[in-house]
């Protein structure tokens, strides 16, 4: 039996995946909560996303006693480089995934130094370790067989003993060419104030990296209806569709809402003029304490 535990932490390994035909994508989520006073525990997220349904089709399981495997282990649930496979039931709905995890990119480091993954701050660490990944296998979601040939995506990874007060997270793919999009904004909370907006990430483009974000603080308007960020030599504009509100449990207590939509759109403008657009290849999740947010949120406690 898993024992309590003093100090709060957590840790996420997830994925996304989308259809380049049509609009219709997963996001999967294996979640690690260590809350004080309570028994260490893991979740298994699975979203299933398609704009030819009335809603996207959401299930969460969670588990005691998760494990380190490759990546990260819960129950029979594994997720590790060469790919993901697991179930996740609960309420009267279940899911199962068999995916392989193609992709030989270096990984991504938001972050722009390495010691501040070492350092105490910033509490939330990310990475992704497949930023630009290609997905076969097979999706069962509720009673419906779902095969997946050739899905772009990514693979994510973050962890910490806190969670930004605040985040937009954008991922984007399936712009017609061999490109990809990862950024994270957040606001973070030291003490009684509250950082400006910071975003890290990377576009790939080209067949090169730039960089996005840095010190500098960005602009951020994030609404649940709309995303507008201005980076350094970008701006980059989402509109979701088919929203999913989770509750995400914080590490010292509290919860903060995830509200995440895989098959948004997305544009990107650069400042020498160039221009990448998708219609339905984009993510963008916003973390927020604020529930007025209008999404309905999904029945599945958290922690």
């Amino acid at each position: 039996m898993a024992g309590r535990v003093t100090k709060g932490s957590y840790e996420s390994f997830y994925l996304r995946a989308v259809d380049p035909q049509r609009p219709r994508g997963a996001w999967i989520r294996y979640t690690t909560h260590r809350r004080p006073g309570r028994a260490r525990t893991g979740s298994l997220w699975c979203t299933y996303f398609d704009a030819g349904a009335a809603a996207a089709y959401a299930v969460k399981e969670t588990l005691p006693d998760p494990r380190r495997g490759d990546w990260i282990a819960i129950g029979d649930s594994t997720l590790g480089p060469g790919g993901a496979r697991g179930s996740a039931s609960g309420r009267g709905r279940s899911a199962a995934w068999d995916l392989t995890i193609a992709g030989g990119e270096a990984p991504l480091r938001h972050l722009p130094r390495e010691w501040m993954y070492r350092a105490r701050l910033p509490r939330t660490k990310l990475e992704s370790p497949v930023p630009g990944a290609t997905f076969d296998g097979l999706l069962q979601i509720g009673g419906e067989r779902v095969e997946v040939r050739g899905w772009p995506g990514m693979v994510g990874h973050n962890w910490g003993a806190e969670h930004a007060a605040a985040w937009v997270w954008l991922h984007g793919t399936a712009f017609g060419e061999d490109a990809w999009l990862d950024l994270s904004a957040g606001r973070l909370r030291v003490g009684p104030l509250l950082t400006p907006w910071i975003a890290n990430g990377a576009l790939k483009i080209d067949g090169r990296r730039l960089r996005l974000g840095g010190p500098r603080p960005a602009k951020v308007d994030a609404t649940p209806g709309s995303c507008r960020i201005t980076v350094p030599g970008a701006v980059i504009e989402a509109i979701p569709a088919q929203t999913v509100a989770w509750p995400y449990a914080d590490p010292k207590g509290g919860e903060h809402h995830s509200l995440n939509s895989s098959i948004a759109e997305l544009r990107i403008e650069l400042d020498d003029g160039r221009e990448l657009t998708t219609a339905h290849g984009g993510v963008y999740e916003v973390g927020t304490t604020d529930f007025g947010h209008g999404i309905p949120v999904q029945p599945f406690s958290d922690g």
